[in-house]
């Protein structure tokens, strides 16, 4: 894995792990941890961390959605018992200066300009909410230039009336698409945690859901617009009010939460090292995701 991970903007990975690195969150298999979050602290999402996402309040969100993102309101986000939590409502902060009309609220958080990379495996550990019109997500956008150009990777999409969850690749190959992807069966996904995972190599994506492969997307080294996937993404945690492409059938789902246990980075140790964990034993080699 070349390139790997990239803390920018003066943030330092080791600072990070400092306050939030524990036994269980130590190597796994060929992977060294670099960045989390465990949200072991209640309260606001941590500000070294995320940031919170509403650009486009005012004007409208895409694909017709219906939130309002608001940021810096516990009943929207916040940390409590171990978990981030978000939550839509129904309900219209018309008190809002950048408010756009919108009929529901949640949140929509980042990491942009706070931790950025180009390879690795990513994992969140979530419970997804239940509700037809709901719309969470856990994805990546570039972090230099705008998209398409730069491609966005859906690491993980919720079908509520399939119960099946979805992978899914965007770039400028897949233009006028529905992207490239993969979908699988999660029946318990609004009852249970699952680790909803991403590995990133120079060669392909891969998307698991507990370390179990469902979908690749290889880089077939046609150039940029099939792969542009060379340059720093970042990451995003959201759940949207469908729109245009899925109405809400009943308001009476919510409030509607979506749970995070963590968010973890891992990148790839190098070559002759040997990974330990917590309790300074050697852990073996076995790759996180399966082939």
């Amino acid at each position: 894995m070349r390139g790997g991970w990239g803390c920018r903007f003066g943030m330092a990975c080791t600072a990070l792990l400092s306050s939030s690195a524990t036994a269980q969150e130590t190597p796994k298999g060929n992977f060294e941890l670099v960045w989390a979050d465990e949200f072991d602290r209640d309260g606001a999402p941590d500000p070294a961390k995320w940031n919170w996402d509403i650009f486009a309040n005012k004007t409208g969100w895409h694909n017709g959605e219906r939130q309002y993102y608001a940021a810096d309101r516990p009943e929207n986000a916040r940390v409590e018992n171990g978990r981030l939590i978000i939550t839509a409502r129904k309900e219209m902060l018309s008190d809002r200066a950048d408010h756009g009309g919108q009929g529901y609220s949640s949140a929509r958080l980042t990491t942009q300009g706070k931790a950025e990379f180009t390879s690795g495996l990513i994992e969140v550990r979530a419970k997804l909410p239940c509700g037809e019109g709901l719309w969470p997500a856990i994805w990546t956008l570039g972090a230099t230039t705008p998209w398409p150009d730069s491609g966005s990777i859906d690491i993980m999409e919720f079908d509520r009336k399939a119960s099946a969850v979805t992978g899914t690749v965007h770039n400028i190959s897949t233009s006028g698409t529905a992207g490239n992807g993969g979908r699988v069966d999660v029946a318990d996904a609004c009852g249970a945690f699952h680790d909803y995972q991403l590995l990133w190599t120079p060669r392909e994506l891969r998307f698991a859901i507990d370390g179990k492969p469902y979908h690749r997307y290889a880089n077939a080294g046609t150039g940029m617009a099939q792969w542009p996937f060379d340059k720093a993404h970042y990451l995003i945690l959201s759940l949207a009010v469908r729109g245009a492409d899925g109405e809400v059938a009943n308001d009476a789902i919510f409030p509607a939460r979506f749970e995070i246990e963590h968010v973890r980075i891992y990148r790839q140790r190098p070559r002759g090292s040997v990974a330990v964990d917590g309790a300074g034993q050697q852990v073996g080699d076995a790759a996180m995701i399966g082939e």
